[in-house]
């Protein structure tokens, strides 16, 4: 496959099928996003990955917590703007109910949605769980480096026929997570992924939100007229 179509194909998958993912594949995609460029070439990443009776007791612990009382448990950073404003709350309105719609969940049924968002906490189904943390001191251009490293693992992903699902939600339990991954202190969770191969026949992993026109956020200048 080539990087057009690794990029047209990839999607956020929320079913997964039980098939396992053997370790060297899991190291040899994790070894290829490694290439991905950072500042300096620091590399800022760190990675853990964890399938079976790790992985199987961590989803539990956390399934529990986010069933109960969650007053305690938050990101350690800010992910969205705060307060939300347009374009961008119209933009997560739109995709979070076209979800929903796809899945027949209406909206103000919040026990539906809360079954739904628990299912990150199993990796929707996924064998192989990664977790991805970042070290305390490190400025906003290892964030960026860090998404770069996020997005190769997702394309080299799709090389073999695996599909992923990049997982902010994990980082509300981080202490939970970093207990359970034995993570030092000085590392901050950044977010989990879900790697497996996608269930196709789930009517879930249909769902393509809408993308903008590139002319809608980029402005040409100096190329002359339009081709």
């Amino acid at each position: 496959m080539d990087v057009a179509d690794a990029l047209r194909t990839r999607s956020s998958k929320r079913a997964f099928t039980s098939r396992p993912v053997p370790r060297d594949r899991v190291a040899h995609i994790l070894g290829l996003a490694g290439l991905a460029p950072s500042g300096s070439n620091i590399q800022p990443w760190h990675v853990y990955a964890i399938a079976g009776a790790p992985r199987d007791a961590l989803c539990a612990e956390v399934r529990e917590a986010a069933l109960g009382d969650r007053s305690a448990y938050q990101r350690e950073y800010n992910y969205y703007p705060d307060p939300w404003r347009e374009p961008y709350l119209s933009r997560r309105r739109a995709c979070g109910w076209g979800l929903y719609s796809l899945l027949g969940i209406r909206k103000g049924d919040r026990e539906a949605g809360l079954r739904q968002e628990v299912r990150n906490f199993d990796f929707f189904g996924a064998p192989v769980g990664l977790f991805f943390y970042i070290e305390r001191d490190m400025q906003p251009g290892s964030w960026l480096d860090y998404g770069m490293f996020m997005q190769s693992i997702m394309l080299v992903a799709r090389d073999f026929g695996l599909d992923t699902c990049p997982q902010a939600a994990w980082a509300h339990f981080h202490r939970i997570v970093t207990r359970h991954l034995g993570a030092p202190a000085e590392q901050m969770l950044v977010c989990g992924m879900a790697l497996g191969y996608a269930d196709p026949v789930e009517p879930v992993n249909a769902y393509r939100p809408d993308r903008l026109d590139v002319d809608d956020y980029t402005r040409f200048m100096g190329f002359g007229d339009p081709a």
